[in-house]
């Protein structure tokens, strides 16, 4: 394992810092995860605003809103001035296709948490990223963790980044899932969602930065290797997101907001609350493909 001070470079390089002027922002994390005060997300956002923010969110990766109380029409209205909203039938529906919601806690519910991942990287076109509400929060724990993955990858050794520069992997919806379902609900949809390759490291679109772009979740294996040498590889990949300084942890009021940037990220949903209820709604908004 990697020993010593690692480097945690926040923006990309020759990325200029300047103000915010619209919002104030309290940093969570070194380069990942900060509040934003001083906006109301219940109001539309005029063209400004709107750019600030997604300045901020490619710079932090991770913002957060307090005391929103968002309706889901609001809750998909912010997340549209960021493009259209993506539906996904493996989870269940709130007031909206659009909107997907997780009850989870009561009653021994089984969960999608405690796995680091990132969303729907078994479409050709993963999201972009989600805004994700609480709607009702156990007294205690049921915080939400994030990774920055391009502080992941700049810390890896050399020669890793030498094997994996180049180099697909691919991803397949059927391990994700199939702790909750069985194969009668998912081979149905293997025909719609049929496994895809996407880079090991993704070049982000918007600032030109390079990701790890590997999850325990949907990533299966590396495109070219044999069974054993791509496990060996992937399980020491999957422990970038574990290491603590790059990550962000938030934990929950009800109403809060957190919109994150899903091709920069990975997230983790800690599962700490049993026997209360966490209640949460999330609107992911669909991207574009890896390169």
């Amino acid at each position: 394992m990697y020993e010593g001070r690692r480097t945690l470079t926040r923006l990309p390089e020759g990325w200029p810092e300047r103000p915010y002027e619209r919002f104030e922002i309290v940093p969570q994390g070194r380069t990942i995860g900060a509040e934003i005060r001083g906006v109301d997300l219940t109001r539309p956002l005029d063209a400004a605003l709107r750019e600030e923010l997604n300045r901020a969110l490619l710079e932090w990766k991770a913002l957060f809103f307090r005391a929103q109380h968002l309706t889901p029409a609001q809750q998909s209205g912010f997340a549209r001035n960021w493009g259209e909203l993506e539906v996904n039938p493996l989870l269940a529906s709130g007031a909206s296709s659009d909107v997907v919601r997780f009850a989870k806690g009561r009653g021994g519910v089984p969960t999608y948490e405690n796995v680091w991942h990132t969303d729907v990287t078994f479409r050709e076109r993963p999201a972009l990223g989600a805004v994700l509400q609480l709607r009702e929060v156990p007294p205690s724990g049921g915080d939400t963790m994030w990774a920055d993955m391009a502080a992941a990858y700049d810390n890896l050794p050399q020669e890793v980044k030498d094997r994996i520069d180049g180099a697909t992997a691919v991803h397949d919806f059927i391990p994700g899932f199939l702790r909750f379902y069985g194969a009668e609900r998912l081979v149905p949809l293997q025909d719609t969602f049929p496994p895809v390759e996407h880079p090991v490291v993704r070049t982000h679109p918007e600032t030109g930065r390079r990701m790890l772009f590997v999850n325990t979740s949907f990533t299966t294996r590396i495109t070219g290797l044999d069974r054993d040498e791509s496990d060996r590889l992937l399980r020491y990949l999957f422990q970038q997101a574990h290491v603590p300084e790059y990550q962000v942890r938030f934990r929950w009021q009800a109403g809060d907001v957190a919109f994150w940037d899903n091709r920069a990220t990975q997230h983790y949903a800690v599962d700490d609350y049993a026997p209360h209820h966490r209640v949460a709604e999330r609107v992911a908004i669909a991207g574009d493909r890896p390169y």
